[in-house]
């Protein structure tokens, strides 16, 4: 198969989230398995199903319509606030949506009753990391607002940490959202379904919480699923392994060169350091390789080559590398492993084709995976009370 291409070990995906919902269940928190690094792929997202996820969560509603044209019918979860228009969309392809915007969920509203619907609604609560959510003083206003729209289920609360600005979502932050759910049950006389502290980020705190985990039972993970990995850190987490995926690149150039450029310079596309020999400034010469991946496959600043080769930098479709033993051959290939705006990048580029694994046996395409059947997933053990938020 041609290069570039991402290889994809599903037996892996589905051992890393069964660990995770296995470790997780005793503390009373369901996880939706996230697939938006993963474009959508519905053989990846039958991989976290089989794993024992209660739902799935998508950020993009063309990624749930991918999974749903594929068959796949559970609760799914659309985790970036609907665009106004995408409500229609939304409505149709999703059983609930995070939300922080009253004007967003009107229109939600007013499609669900056209569509004869109910739509959930998750309330996103702003904690500090200042991407998406109501303010806390802002929360028992909006409440009531969302439960008088008709067509509307407020399924819980949440919060995003982590992300935009790295605010931890330590024990305090969870604290603090626990603390607002019981505000919330506390004036409306409704317990809420779902309290929902997160992402991956979330998980060295829920793993190391004990008995403060408060009300939060809910969680959306992606890259500890995907990748085995602490968003924080970048560190694996015990018990989880990071080979789901690897990225092959085809070598196209393989030569002796000077180790620093000659003439005039000035400012690269991609603003890109000097390529310079970065183990040997004083090198004259190093072993130059080129291989056929750039900014337009995936995210350069996020591969890892194997040992004995480095990273030089990128353009658009040249990765400019340097093998610190032997030169490979024109032809070959070179593996690397990736971080998640890697993931993010290679499988949301149409250059990269996808290889999937069902397990350590033979490689299957594409078009091979999509019959698979929806009767082999795994129920989770939480489904129960998941479900229950949604109905």
């Amino acid at each position: 198969m041609s290069a570039p291409r991402l290889e994809i070990r599903l037996d892996l995906i589905e051992a890393n989230t069964r660990s995770i919902v296995d470790q997780l269940a005793p503390l009373g928190i369901a996880v939706s398995g996230v697939t938006k690094a993963a474009l959508g792929s519905p053989e990846v997202a039958r991989a976290l199903l089989r794993g024992g996820v209660a739902g799935l969560a998508d950020s993009r509603v063309e990624n749930i319509e991918r999974m749903r044209a594929s068959g796949i019918n559970c609760e799914i979860l659309l985790i970036r606030s609907p665009m106004l228009s995408q409500v229609s969309r939304v409505v149709q392809a999703a059983d609930a949506s995070c939300n922080s915007e009253l004007s967003v969920m009107t229109a939600l509203s007013e499609e669900a009753v056209r569509q004869h619907k109910r739509h959930g609604v998750l309330l996103m609560v702003e904690l500090g990391d200042l991407r998406e959510g109501v303010l806390a003083n802002d929360l028992l206003r909006m409440i009531e607002k969302t439960q008088a729209l008709a067509g509307i289920k407020l399924i819980g609360i949440g919060t995003n940490l982590a992300c935009q600005n790295g605010v931890i979502p330590d024990q305090a932050k969870m604290t603090e959202l626990s603390s607002l759910a019981l505000e919330v049950e506390l004036n409306t006389s409704k317990t809420l379904r779902l309290v929902s502290g997160g992402n991956s980020a979330n998980l060295t705190w829920a793993l190391g919480a004990g008995a403060g985990i408060g009300r939060v039972n809910h969680l959306r993970l992606g890259e500890a699923l995907l990748l085995g990995t602490d968003p924080l850190s970048g560190t694996v987490f015990p018990g989880l392994r990071n080979g789901a995926f690897a990225l092959f690149g085809e070598v196209i150039e393989s030569k002796v060169k000077p180790s620093r450029p000659w003439g005039a310079r000035g400012r690269t596309p991609f603003d890109t350091a000097t390529t310079e020999c970065p183990m040997n400034p004083r090198c004259d010469t190093r072993n130059a390789m080129l291989v056929a991946l750039g900014h337009q496959d995936t995210n350069p600043h996020g591969i890892a080559p194997p040992p004995g080769q480095i990273v030089i930098g990128a353009s658009s479709d040249h990765l400019v590398m340097e093998a610190l033993d032997s030169l490979p051959q024109v032809g070959s290939e070179v593996q690397f492993e990736l971080s998640y705006s890697a993931l993010l990048s290679s499988m949301t580029s149409p250059f990269v084709s996808k290889k999937y694994v069902a397990s350590c046996g033979p490689a299957h395409h594409l078009d091979e995976m999509i019959g698979t059947a929806v009767s082999k997933v795994r129920p989770s053990i939480r489904d129960s009370r998941f479900l229950a938020a949604f109905q």
